[in-house]
């Protein structure tokens, strides 16, 4: 395919209608997603990726919308990814967090965007780091990714983002300390959101002594933030600035971008693999022999494995 170079330039010079055809084509998969994609890489690596997670329920979309607000204030561009759980059934999403920050939409420095999960494990959709590509060649200064707040499951999202700012509210007791072994760890600030209701004190002193008791080089700030009445948001933003300069300085941020690739090119390997196995008919049909081979005992799963893949390569 002919790489669309007027559409590419078209995005590097701020067009926004271009910069939501771009994402509708990754998220709908289309042949010139992958194109697109080779063609913009060189100018990304510019924004600041900020992932916003945590429990359901702890006014991440508001908080998301807040700092937006603040940044575009300040003169800078941002984009948000809003992650919204899909249905397993239809496949539909709610995408509920563009009516909560529908009031961004009118403002020219921010762009929103709400993407399904698709089954997509980990709390992220399938085309975040695509989308995240195109909002960075389009000159976002900062990205924003929201989401869904499953649980154990967010913790993809540190494979994702420069910095993670967890999320959580009073009134969790022993829940703390469930979730502790998984979303916990990932965090670099924690925002204490809804501070204004009873028992955010308490919240407050078990998360810094959890934050006390880690391995962590760098202990995570905790901040106390009302995002509905845009309290703590400055504090916040300030808190990711030295994130971000702490991570250059030490030199982790290259080490964080690294990683990233490296994830990104086994996921797209793995993808690969499927694709094949599932658009090959005479691979599938191999997939549909070796199972009852595997069922009736005749051949173990790793021989099927070891066969499928020759046939692949």
């Amino acid at each position: 395919m002919v790489l669309n170079l007027d559409l590419i330039n078209k995005l590097l010079r701020g067009d926004k209608r271009t910069c939501a055809r771009m994402i509708t084509k990754i998220e709908n998969n289309e042949k010139e997603a992958e194109d697109i994609l080779k063609g913009i890489y060189e100018h990304t690596g510019n924004a600041h990726i900020i992932g916003i997670t945590g429990p359901p329920g702890g006014g991440k979309s508001t908080l998301t919308y807040r700092l937006s607000k603040e940044l575009s204030n300040q003169g800078k561009k941002v984009g948000i990814i809003a992650i919204d759980p899909t249905s397993p059934f239809t496949g539909g999403s709610i995408l509920g967090d563009r009516i909560r920050m529908n009031k961004l939409a009118t403002d020219p420095n921010v762009f929103i965007r709400s993407m399904g999960t698709r089954g997509h494990l980990g709390g992220l959709s399938k085309a975040t780091h695509g989308g995240i590509k195109v909002f960075d060649a389009y000159g976002c200064d900062y990205i924003f990714v929201e989401t869904v707040g499953v649980g154990q499951s967010e913790v993809d999202i540190v494979k994702t983002a420069d910095t993670v700012v967890m999320v959580m509210v009073p009134g969790l007791g022993d829940d703390i300390q469930a979730i502790k072994a998984g979303i916990m760890e990932i965090a670099d600030i924690f925002a204490i959101n809804k501070s204004d209701l009873e028992g955010s004190e308490r919240t407050t002193r078990e998360i810094r002594m959890m934050v006390e008791m880690g391995n962590e080089e760098k202990k995570p700030p905790i901040l106390n933030v009302i995002a509905n009445q845009n309290e703590g948001i400055r504090e916040l933003i300030e808190e990711i600035h030295k994130h971000k300069e702490y991570l250059i300085s030490t030199g982790k941020l290259e080490e964080k971008r690294l990683e990233r690739i490296r994830s990104e090119i086994i996921t797209l390997i793995e993808d690969e693999i499927k694709s094949r196995i599932f658009n090959d008919k005479d691979v599938y049909k191999l997939l549909d022999n070796v199972l009852k081979d595997v069922y009736n005992k005749e051949l173990d799963p790793y021989t099927a494995k070891d066969k499928l893949f020759k046939a692949i390569i």
